[in-house]
């Protein structure tokens, strides 16, 4: 019988406090985010083999096939996260992986540390390792930051892991996550007044990230903006669990006035131009998820406002994303099959639903 293993993990939108969780600011300072995962997902398809060679599949990036030889050695490209997962786990045996996701690269939304969870959520299940939520965003972060050196902060990771609403503090101490519950009549009414659209552009959030870093450092002044943007995160969720939409949708706002005073790459002419129009046209607040400099926006409509905003940003070339909220982690499936179904499994099921089963 062969195995196949298949994990997925929730991307997340950035709705206040991003770019406090990332270092040094975040030990030094203590970070603090407020973010939500949704129904679009990292996924990882695993199949191992009696063969001693890894063979990585992805839409955006093609097929690379090399031998297992640990320690596998990192080139920059999108196939580091499988290694870097390889050699944690130091797997000898041979498999084949595919890994995709439902938004674009750049996207804002958390895409490659989503994925890094559930390539680590299907590799520990097939070596029946547990591992709680807190260590599997743990080890993504130091795979993706520390052992491959890509640029970023630390929420992306815990979002992928623990999965809905989550207030996310940050020190030098360690991580502390904590749910933030939302009655089921406002989120309702937050999932019919919510939209995301993509500006059309990607952006290289490790770029914009380094360049925030490097500024907070010769402009001291900037700090400010970052402890509001902490004490706005607090604030929106406090309007939230109040069941004041409209109130979060305003602060939202100053969330993002705020985020614009770290670098000057956050944003740009396209940017400022979709969010006027949805301002315009009935958003009653709205930001950039992630870095910045491209990807998502996210926006808050008035009540029966929505398709309006939609349309007026189709009108201008963006490309509006329906989702709703998705209050789970990052989770797997697993199948026991014959060989033939595998090898028709190896060449048809990278892009089936998850299977029922799961945890």
């Amino acid at each position: 019988m062969s195995k196949i293993i298949r994990a997925r993990a929730p991307l997340r939108i950035g709705i206040a406090g991003g770019g406090t969780d990332v270092e040094p600011y975040a030990s030094e300072h203590g970070g603090l985010v407020f973010n939500t995962t949704i129904d679009k997902y990292a996924y990882c398809t695993l199949i191992p083999n009696e063969t001693d060679e890894m063979t990585v599949v992805s839409p955006n990036y093609g097929t690379v096939t090399e031998k297992l030889e640990l320690p596998m050695r990192y080139d920059g490209t999108a196939e580091d996260l499988v290694r870097s997962v390889v050699n944690h786990f130091q797997i000898t045996q041979g498999f084949k992986v595919y890994v995709r996701s439902d938004v674009p690269p750049g996207s804002g939304l958390g895409g490659s540390s989503t994925l890094m969870v559930a390539i680590i959520k299907a590799f520990s299940e097939w070596k029946k390792i547990k591992m709680s939520k807190h260590e599997i965003a743990s080890l993504a972060f130091h795979l993706e930051r520390e052992d491959i050196g890509l640029g970023g902060g630390k929420q992306d990771q815990y979002a992928a892991a623990f999965g809905g609403f989550n207030m996310m503090y940050f020190t030098k101490d360690g991580v502390d996550v904590r749910p933030v519950r939302l009655k089921d009549s406002v989120l309702q009414e937050l999932q019919e007044r919510s939209l995301l659209c993509y500006t059309g552009r990607s952006r290289e959030s490790a770029t914009i990230i380094e360049e925030q870093v490097k500024d907070l450092k010769n402009d001291i002044s900037k700090e400010e903006a970052y402890e509001e943007s902490k004490r706005l995160a607090m604030s929106i969720s406090r309007a939230l669990r109040l069941k004041d939409i409209d109130g979060a949708a305003a602060l939202l706002n100053l969330a993002w006035e705020q985020k614009k005073k770290f670098t000057s790459k956050i944003s740009n002419p396209r940017i400022n131009e979709l969010y006027k129009t949805a301002m315009d046209n009935g958003a009653l607040g709205g930001k950039v998820s992630g870095a910045g400099g491209g990807g998502f926006m996210f926006f808050i409509c008035a009540p029966g406002k929505r398709e309006r905003v939609c349309k007026r940003l189709e009108a201008k070339g963006a490309e509006v994303l329906q989702f709703k909220f998705d209050d789970r982690g990052a989770r797997t499936g697993k199948l026991d099959v014959g060989e033939y179904t595998a090898r028709l499994i190896n060449r048809i099921w990278a892009t089936a639903p998850l299977p029922a089963k799961s945890n």
